[in-house]
């Protein structure tokens, strides 16, 4: 599936992830509860659930209307307001979390899609798969309905956060020479530099 369809129209994304889009947008908070509103989204709070699929029309309806970068710049917000496994320390650790904490914050019928005390991760919703290619290199693959800028931006946030000591900037850039979804395929690679 390309980007902006949900995989199953029964999945739900939690509040607290939702919020993001209102802290990506930074000054033009009131236009980004306008986006999610015409959306049917209305006054989004932590701790409740809301349907992908009217988040991620809202996704599209910002792209539209502002570019990429904001998709971005949202992306870049989602760790700072997404649950995450606590046991974190690298960025190798951090980068394959991506896909627990994705779990973490998605629901079908009720049922939220990874349980941390088990373990147990339930499919329906596309995955974040890393993998280490090189000494300061890992390959990340993203087969899920979000748009591309925000995957990056969750990647390069993640990344950033939990580089090693010591290490410059770190490069995400999306690999052109495999499928992305802006251009309709099922997923997105991104290889991460540090």
């Amino acid at each position: 599936m390309a980007q902006f369809v949900a995989f199953n129209p029964k999945v739900e994304v939690n509040g607290e992830t939702v919020l993001s889009v209102v802290d990506g947008m930074g000054a033009f908070r009131d236009r980004a509860y306008k986006f999610l509103e015409s959306n049917g989204i209305v006054n989004p709070e932590a701790g409740k659930w809301y349907s992908q699929q009217a988040w991620l029309n809202a996704f599209k309806a910002i792209a539209q209307a502002t570019g990429d970068y904001s998709l971005f710049n949202i992306g870049k917000k989602i760790p700072e307001n997404a649950k995450f496994p606590p046991e974190i320390n690298s960025i190798e650790k951090a980068l394959a979390a991506i896909d627990v904490a994705y779990h973490m914050n998605h629901r079908i019928d009720g049922k939220i899609l990874f349980d941390p005390a088990t373990g147990a991760m339930q499919e329906g919703i596309g995955h974040y798969r890393s993998e280490k290619t090189g000494e300061r290199e890992i390959r990340m693959v993203c087969d899920n309905p979000y748009p591309s800028d925000f995957d990056r931006g969750i990647i390069e946030a993640m990344a950033q956060k939990f580089k090693p000591t010591g290490a410059g900037i770190v490069i995400v850039k999306l690999d052109d020479s495999r499928p992305t979804r802006k251009k309709g395929a099922d997923s997105c690679t991104y290889i991460v530099r540090w």
